[in-house]
């Protein structure tokens, strides 16, 4: 590493935005796994939005790719009929 006071800094802003995007990322992934485990459909379509969000500020944020946000979303929204029929 450089001893330049900018680079320093630069160091600091990395590690902070690199905890606060696994923070992020760890939660979304927590609420999608627990969306999975619901077996109504009024809880799951209730929760979904809230989960969809969460994803998609994920990709707007740049955590995940943008792509990899829309096929999350169309994963688990193809999965409210399937709680249906359990």
């Amino acid at each position: 590493m450089a001893n330049h006071k900018a680079t320093k800094k630069d160091v600091r802003q990395a590690a902070k935005r690199r905890d606060r995007n696994r923070y992020y990322g760890k939660t979304t992934r927590n609420a999608i796994r627990d969306l999975k485990e619901i077996t109504e459909t009024s809880a799951y379509t209730e929760k979904l939005p809230d989960v969809a969000s969460m994803i998609d500020k994920l990709a707007k944020r740049g955590v995940i790719h943008k792509n990899k946000a829309a096929n999350l979303k169309s994963k688990l929204s193809k999965k409210v009929p399937a709680a249906a029929a359990v």
